[in-house]
């Protein structure tokens, strides 16, 4: 480990810009995609902001972790699609749940009723070719000015990140699972 000092002076200046809206993509192999956006919702809950969280890989009635908490805090949160695609009975199905589910999510984006929307999971209905790619871009781009939209999953579209304004890659280091240790209930759910 190189040991560093600590600054002693404010690393950056203030920025000058105005307060917006922002398009913020969590992508890559490594964990905490969702979980980064999760945390984003919490905090704008905290602030006392309306958020809404849809899941277009998850069933309506999911119970992970997150349903169970956020239904306690009242955070709305809603599994719009039929489970990873390899379950699925009928891959034409899964399909019209995203391009439904996208619709909601378009919906509640445009209305301008909530301070952030989270899609999480969004970039496989996308990367299957169930949803519009351009659909999407066009309600990001349309949505009014005080909302924040967070876009999750792997291999998110480029034109998603060349419209974002932040995008991280989560980088996968290491992973239990490659080590045989399976899913762990409450970190991984």
């Amino acid at each position: 480990m190189q040991l560093e000092t600590p600054p002693t002076e404010k690393p950056y200046d203030k920025s000058e810009g105005e307060r917006r809206g922002l398009v913020i993509v969590n992508t890559g192999d490594g964990k905490g995609k969702s979980t980064a956006a999760f945390g984003l919702a919490l905090r704008a809950h905290g602030r006392g902001k309306a958020v809404k969280i849809f899941q277009f890989m998850k069933v309506p009635t999911a119970r992970f972790g997150e349903h169970r908490m956020f239904e306690q805090l009242g955070i709305p949160i809603e599994g719009l699609g039929d489970g990873f695609s390899w379950k699925s009975q009928d891959l034409e199905h899964s399909a019209q749940l995203a391009r439904e589910g996208w619709q909601k999510a378009s919906a509640a984006i445009l209305s301008g009723e909530h301070f952030l929307v989270v899609l999480d999971e969004v970039t496989y209905p996308l990367i299957y070719g169930w949803m519009p790619l351009d659909d999407v871009l066009q309600t990001l781009r349309q949505r009014p000015a005080h909302v924040h939209v967070v876009l999750t999953g792997r291999r998110c579209p480029p034109e998603i990140m060349a419209l974002a304004d932040t995008v991280t890659e989560m980088t996968k280091i290491k992973h239990a699972f490659e080590a045989g240790v399976p899913a762990q209930r409450g970190i991984e759910d």
